[in-house]
């Protein structure tokens, strides 16, 4: 008898408990936004000059971690969009970055062109076919069976398509030719509240009454040394060469004209107004003017990040004051990369040289007709990625594993060449951290036989474009913000993985991972 009375009472005891305990409330609005190139030591380094209203909100309001981390090689726009918004590495969604060589056709590609959709306001022709998996947005839409509102507004055509995914209801990109908001046919009918800011309020508009000038006192630029004797700056938007809509975009403007089209959207949807979850999808510019070198233009970069915390403050202010920043989840990351950096001065002797992928493709191919006859063994190249002609492998009946280790044995003799890694290598051979990294950035419908690995300090010269890109392998921190929607407010040094921020939005959202998010999502982060 006592038994039963005390079971019970444990059952009252359990049962009460379980309903004492709240639930957190769905968001009725995530909003994430990835800042292009924006730097950890770059929000510490400036933080003087910032107000109460972005940084600083964030710091005390919302969880950040100051080193998050991308799980692969060769970090850009496209492949670091992918990866946030689907949780996983190209290797699995398909986006190696911005441009890469198609194997089937040996010619090099968009991330996200494709000739089947007309583009709208735009000649170009554009949607997420090359990426492979769901995305937050899909397994938003598909959890709200379509009625969830869903867009992504960004500078770059690139980071507006793939944070919209497959199956959001559009995707919005500054032209570089006009200053209008365009997309994609993919996309379905294209918004008329959109249309109405084009005719209406769009940059082109304003563009020619611009001038970029110092924010705050020249004085306050402290914060980078360099050999550029900068008193102060002067940028205006009038380029007779009709570039000025470009230059725009790698200005701290373009961030305040994606801010003016996110109050266009909510003032003209229904967007975070009902019972049903809903996506915007943002980014942000955050490298320097004219993508130059921070060494050569200290002052933009410093007024860059300034301008960039107004931005931000005025995007918390405005999602609060529509939404309501507790109805609202809000994150913040960045692409985790940055233009690269020019060849350090002679005068400070440090190691490096030049590394041509031309050249390197060429004396492998002779060294491959000295051991196998004549042909073309190597078919084309790309990047720091060589392409073997299987056909002609095939027909000489060789073995593409043999041709590959010899290749590799011959590369690695190279001056510059750190180590070269074969297809095989990479999926077959045995795991390391580095080969591991390397893997996550190989997919075989673009990737090449032979990946070149260059040393620290040496440039990367592109036959194609002519740039030139210097090898750095230093650690470069990414931050991860979270504020609103009941956010326990902590500073977190303790790196973390880009990959939890997708199945975590998701958690929030109560709906499935995409579905090649295998990384689980972060704990503890609310009250």
């Amino acid at each position: 008898m006592k038994e039963r009375i005390l079971t019970s009472l444990l059952t009252v005891f359990v049962i009460t408990g379980l309903q004492a305990q709240s639930v957190s409330p769905v968001p009725k609005l995530v909003v994430g936004l990835t800042i292009d190139q924006l730097r950890t030591d770059y929000i510490e380094a400036f933080s003087a000059m910032y107000g109460e209203r972005g940084f600083k909100r964030l710091m005390k309001e919302g969880r950040v971690y100051f080193n998050a981390e991308y799980d692969f090689i060769n970090v850009d726009r496209s492949s670091a969009m992918a990866a946030i918004y689907t949780g996983t590495t190209p290797y699995q969604n398909g986006v190696v970055g911005n441009r890469w060589m198609d194997r089937s056709s040996l010619c090099v590609v968009k991330s996200v062109d494709d000739k089947d959709f007309m583009g709208i306001y735009t000649s170009e022709s554009t949607s997420p076919k090359n990426l492979l998996v769901s995305t937050v947005s899909d397994e938003l839409m598909v959890a709200t069976q379509g009625t969830a509102e869903v867009y992504s507004i960004a500078p770059t055509r690139e980071m507006a398509v793939l944070a919209a995914g497959h199956a959001a209801k559009g995707a919005f990109w500054l032209n570089e030719t006009t200053g209008k908001w365009c997309g994609s046919t993919y996309y379905g009918n294209f918004p008329q509240w959109v249309t109405t800011y084009n005719d209406r309020e769009a940059i082109d508009f304003r563009i020619d009454n611009l001038v970029w000038q110092p924010y705050l006192p020249v004085n306050s630029y402290q914060y980078i040394t360099s050999d550029a004797k900068q008193l102060t700056f002067k940028h205006d938007f009038t380029d007779e060469r009709s570039d000025k809509y470009r230059k725009f975009k790698t200005s701290p403007y373009v961030n305040d004209e994606v801010n003016r089209l996110v109050n266009a959207c909510l003032e003209n949807t229904s967007i975070g107004k009902d019972g049903v979850p809903d996506l915007l999808t943002l980014s942000y510019y955050a490298g320097n003017y004219d993508h130059r070198p921070n060494t050569e233009l200290p002052l933009e970069i410093q007024d860059m990040y300034v301008r960039l915390d107004n931005s931000i403050g005025d995007l918390l202010e405005l999602i609060d004051r529509k939404i309501g920043l507790s109805n609202t989840l809000f994150f913040i990351t960045s692409t985790g990369y940055s233009d690269s950096d020019p060849v350090d001065a002679p005068q400070y002797r440090i190691p490096g040289g030049e590394f041509h992928i031309d050249r390197c493709a060429a004396l492998l191919n002779m060294y491959l007709m000295a051991i196998y006859g004549p042909g073309q063994y190597v078919e084309t190249y790309y990047d720091q990625q060589l392409y073997f002609n299987h056909k002609l492998i095939e027909e000489k009946k060789m073995d593409l594993t043999e041709v590959m280790n010899r290749a590799s044995d011959f590369i690695v003799q190279m001056s510059g060449v750190r180590s070269a890694y074969s297809s095989q290598r990479l999926l077959l051979g045995s795991w390391t951290p580095r080969i591991d990294k390397i893997r996550n950035s190989f997919t075989p419908t673009c990737s090449g036989d032979i990946y070149v690995e260059v040393m620290p300090g040496w440039s990367v010269v592109n036959p194609y474009s002519k740039t030139v890109k210097v090898v750095r392998e230093a650690y470069a921190s990414v931050p991860l913000a979270f504020i609103g929607c009941n956010i326990k407010p902590e500073i977190i040094y303790t790196p973390v993985k880009v990959a939890t921020v997708a199945p975590t939005v998701t958690h929030f959202m109560r709906i499935r991972a995409p579905n090649a998010a295998s990384t689980s999502p972060l704990t503890g982060i609310r009250k």
